[in-house]
């Protein structure tokens, strides 16, 4: 009982928090990048991070997966030539 009421105690008080950042990108992104600053440095929360995205955020992981793979354009060249 106690657990449910803290929970929801927990999520009035970030209510104006998360309001905040649906109104200003600028500060969602800053708080997307300092949680991903925090997370890259433990490896196991990076993992776990990875495949959250990967299994329940899909849209989100197409995009990742779209950015890293190598532009068409520079095929298989050298680095040195423009390629990867």
């Amino acid at each position: 009982m106690k657990t449910k009421e803290l929970q929801k105690q927990k999520s009035t008080e970030l209510e104006p928090f998360y309001q905040a950042m649906e109104d200003d990108p600028m500060l969602l992104e800053e708080a997307f990048e300092i949680l991903l600053e925090m997370v890259n440095s433990e490896p196991k929360s990076a993992k776990k991070l990875a495949l959250l995205i990967k299994e329940d955020f899909h849209d989100l992981y197409k995009e990742i997966e779209a950015l890293c793979k190598p532009d068409q354009d520079k095929g298989n060249t050298p680095s040195c030539c423009g390629g990867l």
